[in-house]
């Protein structure tokens, strides 16, 4: 059996793309973001189209920056955590 590092470095976990965190209230939110993404592109123009296509584009890019972000702090927060507890057991 692999390590978690191991699991990790090999790309078998990637915790932004595990649906399973996902709470029912934002599996219900991403329902309604898609009706309304629908609904919008069927409203828009060609040129508005490339234009909200853009905008969902870098939205997404800062999205994916800003989870890399909250990542790496929550990951060096728990290990502080985790050396403070060992370091004081009591």
């Amino acid at each position: 059996m692999r390590s978690i590092i191991q699991e990790l470095w090999h790309g078998n976990i990637i915790p932004q793309e595990d649906g399973r965190l996902n709470s029912k209230q934002m599996k219900e939110l991403l329902g309604y973001i898609s009706k309304q993404h629908e609904e919008l592109e069927i409203s828009f123009t060609n040129e508005q189209k490339e234009v909200f296509e853009k905008f969902q584009d870098y939205w997404s890019e800062y999205i994916s920056l800003a989870e890399e972000e909250i990542f790496k702090y929550a990951f060096k927060l728990g290990m502080q955590i985790t050396v403070e507890t060992l370091s004081n057991p009591d």
